[in-house]
């Protein structure tokens, strides 16, 4: 199922662009309004994505819940990962990736026991007992603060279409452009600013910038 991609022209490989993850939600929201997407409920990557979708659900005036998925990551460094787990319990490898880790399996196991331990936690948390929504012939808007390689949004994507959605939209303030176009082979996705170049970080579309806790993602989703 092939998709197609969206972004501002006039924001491309352009950096600090966002004041802050409120102000990324406000110019996403705005793209896809413009943009015609069509959606029943947005799906927040916990942990940065969520006051970011929380943003982009108000402006559309659509539900907002969680798609919590978490990254495999070696022990030495959780800003790379070789997969990802999603709330489901599915999990996604890169071989490739693990390879240039040269991790042995012993590593590769622990990763993925602590990426599914992570996952649990904030399922808990975020959640509680309160079930995952029914999907059926629902079109599900999946946003994040960012797409680097796009692993945990794949898995996202995929854990999404298991639970029964119609159709997946991808939404992401910024995004690197190979990744965007690998992952807009599957779905439609918006992406604001779209960067190239060796190297890709998240972190420097914004002017402020910090990891959240799961105290501070409670907070925005207090109100749901």
């Amino acid at each position: 199922m092939g998709g197609r991609f969206f972004d501002r022209a006039e924001l491309r490989d352009r950096l600090h662009v966002f004041r802050d993850r409120s102000h990324a939600g406000d110019e996403l929201a705005s793209l896809l309004a413009e943009r015609g997407a069509r959606a029943d409920i947005v799906l927040a990557v916990p942990a940065g994505g969520v006051p970011v979708g929380a943003i982009v659900a108000r402006r559309l005036t659509l539900p907002l819940d969680l798609a919590v998925v978490s990254k495999i990551t070696p022990s030495w460094n959780t800003e790379v990962g070789y997969g990802a787990v999603a709330w489901d319990g599915a999990t996604s490898m890169d071989p490739r990736f693990a390879r240039s880790f040269d991790l042995g399996e012993e590593e590769v196991q622990a990763g993925v026991a602590r990426a599914r331990e992570k996952v649990a936690r904030r399922v808990r948390r975020f959640r509680g007992d309160r079930p995952f929504p029914d999907l059926a012939h629902m079109a599900a808007l999946l946003v994040d603060d960012g797409l680097a390689s796009g692993s945990t949004m794949r898995v996202a994507v995929e854990a999404v279409r298991r639970a029964g959605a119609s159709a997946v939209l991808v939404a992401v303030p910024t995004g690197h452009g190979a990744s965007v176009e690998e992952m807009a082979a599957e779905v439609e996705v918006y992406c604001a600013n779209l960067r190239g170049g060796l190297r890709f970080a998240v972190a420097d579309a914004y002017q402020r910038w910090t990891d959240l806790t799961d105290d501070e993602v409670a907070a925005v989703l207090s109100p749901i």
